[in-house]
């Protein structure tokens, strides 16, 4: 074994300058099960400087020693293969620190000042720091003023000890545009954009980022990418599960602002933008803004036109009986919280004139999936007879996003015999298969773009507000309405009126 148990890492990318990590929310279900668990394996995959320090910052009071060990109970339950008996244990607790305070403390702040010069100077560190903020939307505005009040949430410029300053911003950012305009303004009044890095997990996982791969290194699929050649495209985000024990949270955001304003329209510019002038942070989010504008907006009074959504009832889950949703724990039994939403996008311009993106997710669907599948239009005219035209279907590019990362392209191909028929076929590409290794955890990818300042993957703020704009038009119209969500059988694909999104295109909901 190799004295230092921090492996050098093989990755060509420039390795992050050493710095401290301070976790907000240190207690919590996040840090726990997906932030300590991604920076130990950044670190024991060489990715990570040897000089690091991770400092958790929560009410609860725990000594050093406690908090290690619940992050060593962390680690072992969430990184497969996790040995404790390894030797890069040992050395990675020893960057793992903990400070007790109250998010709106002055004083409190003043210490963990004080608490992070002195880890910094024993470690040998500078005064580089992520502040993540991994707590309840209501405290990002209380933090970051308590980290100016110390002098914490702006760069160190004294020449002995120079450093930066950045922090991470979870979702959800807002509930609707005001409100996001208004944490905005509050964050960008202390510091700067290019300070604030607003995480998206999604366009951490490994398919959604290959989207930009498939799209400019392939000659063969950019010029098709169009409306001369697609017919639509359909985006899915399926998940088996319900509420989970957090029907008290969700029954005030539902899927529109948990999954919908985020997730999937991130996805959506991905898919739709431009190529961008150089594969830069500004540049590309530059073109993912630009679609984001191109949305057509839907007008309160129409969104039932174009938007269907809906509540689970009780159902069946591989064989298990699951009750519905208002009959869940902490929902009211009158909700209209939308726990599926399927609706039809347009991007005006002139790549997507005359397209339509559908969009849907729901919770108690049959299985857990994420996958974006682009719809060609059928060849103008078919040569293979009657028989051979009704069993043909559109050629298609799917990109599956979870829990099989991959793509897969169908198309038509003759049957071997004296008959012309002509079926469906496809090409897979699996990225276990194809490379040998698992694709990275999202936050991983995230936690080391955010320390390396590279703002690529997060959601810039016009970005943020351009996306609210279009979800606060349908939520707007769900307010007027008097029609309530409709209902559909846990276990199934939801309501059968989501197919009315079709409406002059080929095709219906891919059963996936």
């Amino acid at each position: 074994m190799s004295e230092n148990p921090f492996r050098e890492g093989l990755s060509r990318r420039k390795t992050p300058e050493p710095c401290t990590i301070v976790l907000f929310g240190a207690s919590g279900d996040l840090t726990q099960r997906k932030l300590v668990p991604a920076l130990y394996n950044l670190t024991r995959e060489g990715l990570l400087s040897p000089k690091l320090a991770i400092v958790g910052f929560a009410r609860r009071k725990k000594t050093n020693d406690q908090f290690r060990h619940e992050m060593l109970e962390s680690v072992r339950k969430n990184v497969p293969g996790f040995d404790e008996k390894d030797l890069f244990w040992a050395e990675f607790s020893k960057t793992i620190f903990y400070q007790t305070g109250a998010f709106d403390s002055a004083e409190e702040y003043q210490a963990l000042a004080v608490r992070l010069d002195d880890i910094e100077r024993a470690l040998g560190l500078p005064p580089n720091r992520l502040y993540y903020l991994a707590t309840a939307p209501e405290h990002f505005g209380t933090i970051v003023r308590g980290l100016d009040a110390a002098r914490l949430a702006r760069p160190r410029s004294d020449p002995d000890r120079a450093g930066w300053a950045r922090i991470v911003v979870e979702k959800p950012f807002g509930r609707d545009l005001e409100s996001a305009r208004s944490l905005n303004r509050e964050l960008l009044r202390v510091l700067e954009e290019k300070q604030v890095f607003r995480i998206d997990h999604y366009l951490g996982k490994e398919t959604v980022q290959n989207l930009m791969a498939l799209r400019f290194a392939n000659g063969i699929f950019e010029p098709l990418w169009n409306q001369k050649y697609v017919d639509h495209v359909q985006i899915t985000v399926a998940e088996s599960i319900g509420v989970e024990g957090r029907g008290g949270y969700y029954d005030q955001a539902g899927v529109l602002r948990d999954m919908i304003q985020n997730h999937m329209l991130q996805v959506l510019s991905l898919v739709a933008m431009e190529p961008p002038a150089a594969l830069e942070a500004d540049a590309i989010r530059d073109e993912k803004v630009k679609v984001l504008r191109a949305l057509r907006r839907i007008p309160p009074a129409d969104v039932d036109l174009h938007v269907v959504r809906a509540q689970y009832g009780a159902g069946t889950i591989l064989g298990r009986l699951v009750p519905g949703y208002r009959e869940e724990e902490g929902v009211s039994q009158d909700s209209r919280t939308e726990t599926y939403v399927a609706l039809r996008l347009s991007v005006d311009n002139w790549r997507w004139a005359g397209v339509p993106f559908l969009l849907r997710s729901g919770k108690r669907l049959p299985k857990r999936t994420t996958e974006i599948c682009i719809q060609f239009k059928k060849p103008p005219l078919s040569l293979f007879g009657e028989q051979a035209a009704c069993t043909v279907s559109p050629n298609a590019l799917i990109v599956n996003v979870q829990p099989d990362e991959g793509i897969s392209l169908r198309f038509g191909a003759k049957v071997p015999g004296p008959e012309i028929e002509v079926r469906q076929v496809k090409m897979d590409f699996r990225y276990g298969d194809s490379f040998g290794v698992p694709s990275p955890e999202a936050y991983e990818r995230l936690l080391l773009d955010a320390m390396s300042g590279d703002s690529t993957l997060f959601t810039r703020r016009d970005e943020v507000e351009a996306a609210w704009t279009i979800m606060t038009d349908i939520l707007e119209g769900w307010g007027r309405s008097t029609t309530p969500p409709l209902t559909y059988a846990a276990g199934s694909w939801g309501p059968e009126e989501a197919e009315k999104l079709f409406s002059g295109h080929e095709g219906r909901w891919r059963r996936l």
